[in-house]
């Protein structure tokens, strides 16, 4: 490998510099081919990530987008000089269309723009390293996984590849470690909304396009939703929907007061569904938590009304039986009480013993409505005895549908 130093006579002043570099005008070699003496020597460019804020992150579109400085630093070969010959001057900025800028790209990008004015500057040092930084706004591709939605921790990379330069021509490094970056980002994160960043790391990866390979490096961020404003939204109301549900077993059913207050429940959990919905992406591969959560306890309202329907049907059977027996009993004791007047007005010689007794049989058995005031309790205990296993059930079902939804959203 052919490497020199520029060298030159003494010169404090940085266009002196800049004019050793044969940087002073337009020069093809300098813009336009890679800053190599030898053609097969890959050039080394080394690539740091600091995220500085999450301005959004979009569950239905699977998008992520961030505000973040992504620092570029590279070998020119062509830019080494002594700086004992140039009065200590050991690093200065140029143009950047005065150098050749490695065409790096990020493969998940749906759309960058800059924060603010694009740097034109790069910051050139003695050791013929060229290092550009520039503060972006990336929307990017991200695959979530909402499985423990609002309780989930998310991880978007970001691929730095790019995309002319083959793994023989131009590879890529990161610059510093994860756990400066993650610190340095930590330190510089602007916003607190809804996200909190946990980590940046990187990684190293290869692709195969076009018959050649591309070196990526690979950062992976991981950020973590703060549920609070989940739990108070939809959680919360959801769980006091079905204690109010449970307590509703001991409302008093008449007038259907008890039915009309279930179902309001049920609707009130309806509009969460719709809410809910327009949250999450309808592509997911499994039906988030939350989701199942709201569902489960929309069903078990629902079937409590069923029961409560049931319930109030077979005490008002009993009830229609016991009037019934009751209105049978008074009439058949005014009819037997008109016997004897009867009798009275005919002659005593027609009524034997035995028929006189028949009659006293009669009006005794008619007296006695024990019949059906045993057939409609049969009736109000059959409905007891439901209601009361039904809440029984009910509770055990919800207690061990909560432990299984609380275990599986609060493990790893």
């Amino acid at each position: 490998m052919c490497l020199g130093w520029v060298t030159a006579t003494n010169s404090c002043s940085y266009k002196g510099l800049i004019e050793h570099l044969g940087l002073d005008s337009d020069n093809f070699q300098m813009t336009s081919l890679r800053p190599v003496y030898n053609w097969s020597h890959p050039t080394k460019v080394y690539v740091d990530l600091y995220v500085t804020s999450i301005t959004d992150v979009n569950e239905k579109a699977q998008s992520f987008e961030t505000q973040a400085t992504i620092v570029l630093g590279w070998i020119n070969e062509f830019t080494r000089w002594n700086a004992s010959n140039f009065c200590g001057i050991f690093t200065t900025t140029i143009q950047k269309d005065k150098m050749w800028i490695p065409d790096i790209t990020i493969a998940e990008s749906i759309k960058a723009e800059f924060a603010s004015v694009e740097n034109p500057y790069v910051k050139m040092l003695d050791i013929g390293v060229v290092v550009l930084p520039q503060t972006v706004i990336l929307t990017t591709a991200c695959k979530m996984d909402l499985y423990k939605f609002p309780f989930d921790v998310q991880k978007c990379d970001l691929t730095v590849q790019s995309s002319l330069y083959s793994i023989n021509e131009l590879t890529v490094d990161p610059f510093s470690g994860a756990s400066f970056m993650t610190a340095s980002s930590k330190k510089a994160f602007q916003t607190q909304g809804e996200w909190e960043l946990l980590s940046i790391t990187a990684s190293k990866s290869n692709l195969s396009t076009l018959g050649y390979v591309l070196d990526q490096l690979k950062f992976q961020i991981t950020i973590k939703r703060r549920p609070l404003l989940y739990i108070i939204n939809f959680i919360s109301p959801v769980f006091c929907f079905l204690v109010l549900d449970v307590a509703s077993f001991f409302m008093n059913s008449a007038e259907g007061e008890k039915l009309g207050f279930k179902v309001t429940l049920l609707l009130a959990i309806s509009v969460l569904l719709l809410i809910l919905n327009d949250t999450l992406p309808s592509t997911a591969k499994e039906v988030p938590l939350i989701g199942v959560f709201c569902s489960v306890i929309f069903s078990l309202i629902g079937i409590s009304i069923l029961e409560s329907i049931l319930v109030d049907f077979l005490m008002a059977r009993g009830d229609q039986i016991h009037s019934e027996a009751l209105e049978d009993s008074t009439s058949t004791v005014t009819d037997s009480n008109s016997l004897p007047e009867t009798a009275k007005d005919r002659s005593d010689e027609r009524l034997t013993t035995l028929e006189r007794l028949r009659q006293i049989l009669k009006f005794r058995t008619a007296a006695n409505p024990k019949g059906g005031a045993k057939t409609s309790g049969c009736w109000h205990r059959a409905a007891m005895i439901i209601n009361t296993t039904f809440i029984i059930i009910y509770i055990l079902a919800i207690i061990v549908f909560l432990s299984v939804v609380g275990k599986a959203w609060f493990t790893e």
